[in-house]
C-alpha cells in the first residue's frame, strides 16, 4: 500500500519568500541550514506539530530529499499543503544558495 502521492519541487523553482521546514536532525542542522528555515527534527515531528510554520505551501527539506519525501507525505495525509524540495539540502548548496551555520562555524551539510 502506498501513500498520497508527494508534490515535489527543485531548488530551483523555490519562491523566494519559501515557508521552508527542514527535518533533519540537530547535528545536521547546526552544521549548516537555509537562513530563515524552520527547524523541526523528522523524529520530533508528530509530537511538535503545533510548532510548524504557516505556509502555504509548506516546503519541506532534509539533506537528500528521502526524509522531507515522508514528512511531507505524511504532513498531506494530515491535510497540509506541504511539498518535498527534490534533492534536499544537498542541491541547494549545489545551486549556491546561502547556508549558515550554528555560532558563526563554516557551513556545511552533513
Amino acid at each position: 500500500m502506498t501513500g498520497p502521492a508527494v508534490q515535489e519541487v527543485s531548488v530551483a523553482q523555490l519562491p523566494p519568500d519559501a515557508a521552508l521546514l527542514d527535518v533533519r536532525e540537530s547535528d545536521e542542522w547546526a552544521a549548516g541550514h537555509a537562513p530563515g528555515a524552520t527547524h523541526l527534527p523528522m523524529s520530533e515531528l508528530t509530537a511538535r506539530m503545533d510548532e510548524l510554520p504557516d505556509g502555504d505551501p509548506l516546503y519541506v527539506i532534509c539533506r537528500s530529499g528521502g526524509r522531507s519525501a515522508r514528512v511531507a507525505a505524511y504532513l498531506s495525509a494530515q491535510g497540509y499543503p506541504a511539498v518535498n524540495v527534490e534533492g534536499g539540502m544537498q542541491a541547494w548548496a549545489r545551486q549556491g544558495r546561502e547556508i549558515v551555520a550554528a555560532g558563526g562555524a563554516q557551513p556545511q551539510i552533513v
